[in-house]
């Protein structure tokens, strides 16, 4: 297996991340910068949105983390007077005429995709890097935590902060790896993503393949990457599922019962789907994790065959999957008012809306259209060409997940700047829903909409609040629970 070829990423170094307030750019920079403290390395990064005055807490987690924050208008290589900078981290979403990207270009200094440093990482630990269409946030955390537990010492980069992370004051999606008891490469758990086909590019210890669906891009390009990624990994673990089957023959394979294609190494059997909870049988032991929903038995299945394939005893994973705090923005309940809860979640594809629809019908209690309280759901698109591309796909999931008697909400299509063609509109999707039967209701103003569902909302009724990449949406879920408190 090849390494990555060398790059000026030590922690000795100064690297510049551009756009640093991104799940998995504020990662890698909190990484640097705990790696470079003491040895005199330096992190600097700039962000339109920091520069807009908005992010505002994620900035401070950043600059406690030993990240400087610079404006974003090509002033970087000053931050250090008579220091060059070693390499500009960039990414996808960063276009070439950001001042920073043309200035370290004019400069002729290094300019590296974040997929490359990552890379880096990957390849100097002994890394378990989970890649999938869903779930890879939650898994990776439940590999940490495991790992964690059991005195590994792991370090973890991944786009959804980790609620024990958080709890420690930390931003909490990213933390350095210590050292192991048999005193080899220290552990690492990453989010290896597929939406911009940059997981190719690790050749982890150990890969974890964990569904297929429709998001970023047609299947069977995310499945070919599936295939390269799969042949880079020293071991792997996929779901046992007709569309991963062919990925690596030998491959360890994980599931849940009923949603198993063939012969599966780790399948969990004996599944209780609670209002709050799941509970399982796996690898000869009983399994409670604190989250609903048949997802996360899939998700915890991945997770102990990961682990268990690692050399962790299953038997030691019960306790730390039983307190297993969660992701932000996975399923997080926001509290309650006037017997309504309030619930925040990153749904943003097909097959993430119907697992947290099923999800939020669990809590009710709900299974049929007459019984129980009602889903108050509101979701917002994200980008006008995934949203083009997955029209009929997220119509489709929202249209089966909710009942007739369901209200559900689309305000406009988040957009985070560039050029774009914005040919489509969540007005689309409302008035394809209501063809179909549901009560969508599209609503311009986005600010409209606390009063709009607290003046719907019913003792016994559940919000899910629903959508990615704009981190103003869990202060929306905050800003409809105080309204209905306040109703």
């Amino acid at each position: 297996m090849s390494s990555p070829e060398p790059l000026p990423v030590g922690g000795d170094r100064w690297l510049h991340f551009v756009g640093v307030g991104g799940s998995g750019m504020s990662a890698l920079a909190q990484f640097h910068a705990l790696e470079a403290a003491g040895r005199g390395g330096l992190t600097t990064g700039s962000d339109r949105a920091f520069d807009n005055g908005e992010r505002a807490d994620i900035r401070r987690r950043l600059e406690e983390a030993g990240v400087r924050i610079v404006p974003q208008d090509g002033s970087f290589p000053g931050a250090a007077p008579g220091r060059r900078c070693d390499a500009v981290i960039v990414s996808t979403a960063v276009e070439a005429s950001v001042s920073d990207h043309r200035v370290a270009g004019e400069l002729g200094l290094p300019l590296l995709h974040r997929s490359e440093l990552l890379a880096r990482h990957v390849a100097d630990h002994r890394t378990i890097a989970v890649s999938g269409t869903s779930g890879k946030s939650t898994v990776t955390a439940m590999v940490w935590t495991i790992l964690d537990a059991c005195g590994l010492a792991p370090g973890v980069l991944t786009g959804g902060p980790l609620a024990a992370l958080s709890g420690r004051g930390l931003l909490g999606n990213a933390h350095p790896a210590g050292p192991v008891p048999d005193g080899g490469a220290p552990w690492l758990v990453i989010e290896a993503d597929e939406s911009d086909g940059s997981l190719v590019r690790y050749a982890p210890h150990l890969g974890v393949i964990l569904n297929l669906g429709l998001d970023h891009k047609p299947c069977d390009e995310v499945l070919e990457m599936f295939r390269v990624f799969a042949g880079r990994s020293d071991h792997l673990v996929v779901q046992a599922a007709r569309n991963l089957q062919e990925v690596r023959p030998g491959a360890v394979t994980f599931g849940a019962e009923g949603a198993v294609d063939g012969p599966c190494d780790f399948p969990a059997t004996d599944i209780d789907l609670l209002p709050r909870s799941v509970a399982f049988t796996l690898a000869g032991a009983r399994f409670a994790v604190p989250q609903p929903g048949l997802h996360t038995v899939l998700n915890a299945a991945a997770a102990v065959a990961a682990c268990a394939t690692a050399g962790v005893d299953p038997s030691d994973m019960v306790a730390p999957l039983a307190t297993f705090a969660g992701v932000a923005r996975r399923f997080q309940s926001l509290g309650s008012a006037h017997g309504v809860e309030v619930i925040d979640d990153f749904a943003h594809n097909p097959d993430k809306l119907a697992a947290a629809l099923a999800a939020g019908r669990q809590r009710l209690g709900v299974t049929g259209d007459p019984a129980g309280g009602r889903l108050l759901a509101v979701f917002q698109p994200h980008g006008f060409g995934p949203t083009r591309f997955l029209r009929r796909a997220l119509v489709e999931a929202l249209a089966t997940g909710l009942r007739r008697r369901d209200v559900l909400w689309l305000p406009e299509i988040y957009f985070a700047g560039g050029t774009v063609v914005r040919d489509i509109s969540s007005a689309d999707l409302a008035a394809d829903l209501t063809a179909a039967g549901r009560d969508a209701r599209f609503v311009a103003a986005r600010k409209e909409l606390p009063a709009l569902v607290a003046a719907e909302a019913e003792p016994g009724d559940l919000v899910l609040v629903m959508g990615a990449r704009d981190p103003s949406l869990t202060d929306l879920g905050r800003q409809i629970l105080a309204a209905i408190s306040a109703a």
